[in-house]
């Protein structure tokens, strides 16, 4: 899924994790496993980096993240967690009956650091960076090969310091770094399938499948609230 499309990992791995795990050892998990997808994607496509709009959303997000790990530790968790995820679910569904967002000719701050910022609280609570920064880089009108590059740029530097939120936090515990490396045999491989599938989408098509992933994390994000499992 990251490989692919840039981002989505967090939403097939985080809520099913939590399902057999507690959230705090799954956002952890998920946020190590960023730092090594995004370092490989990196390596693979820099050419294809957008410098720029990853330079200000990594910015922004670095605002965001600690109170992201803050809210992991609250009691405010389920009301933000649904009020996201019924946002997410409602501009992905507004997209897909197909009604384009806005189109973004160039970068604007304001769209920026807004995106940037959400996405660091996502990223710190959750270890659900990517929707914000997907619908940026829909309202640019990204190629499928540019919009993986620059989410990649945008990950791994924001990952870490969400790891280092984590490490300061007491969060980064002996668990999950031997889940983590339990993950990595099935997880490399993946990085190149998904390189090899990113290839062959393009336009609208490509598009199409952003949108149902943001619809799909909408919706388990207030499943998740449903059930419990926040």
């Amino acid at each position: 899924m990251r490989s692919a499309f840039g981002f989505g990992e967090a939403l097939v791995a985080v809520p099913l994790l939590s399902f057999c795990m507690p959230l705090r050892v799954a956002a952890p998990l998920a946020v190590l496993l960023s730092i090594t997808i995004a370092g490989i994607v990196v390596v693979q496509d820099w050419r294809r980096i957008h410098l720029r709009s990853a330079g200000w959303l990594i910015a922004s997000s670095a605002a965001g993240i600690p109170l992201g790990v803050w809210l992991l530790s609250s009691s405010h968790q389920r009301i933000v967690k649904c009020g996201l995820g019924v946002l997410i679910l409602l501009f992905s569904l507004y997209s897909l009956v197909g009604r384009k967002p806005p189109e973004l000719h160039s970068d604007r701050r304001v769209w920026l650091l807004g995106c940037g910022l959400v996405a660091g609280v996502l990223g710190g609570a959750y270890g659900m960076n990517g929707p914000p920064l997907v619908i940026y880089g829909s309202m640019r009108r990204w190629s499928a090969q540019h919009f993986r590059a620059t989410l990649q740029a945008y990950f791994l530097p924001v990952s870490i310091l969400g790891m280092a939120g984590y490490w300061l936090s007491g969060l980064w515990v002996p668990v999950v770094t031997h889940d983590y490396l339990l993950s990595l045999p099935v997880a490399l491989p993946a990085v190149f399938l998904g390189r090899a599938i990113n290839h062959r989408l393009s336009g609208d098509k490509f598009l199409k499948y952003i949108y149902a992933g943001l619809a799909a994390t909408g919706a388990l994000l207030v499943i998740m609230v449903i059930t419990g499992h926040v």
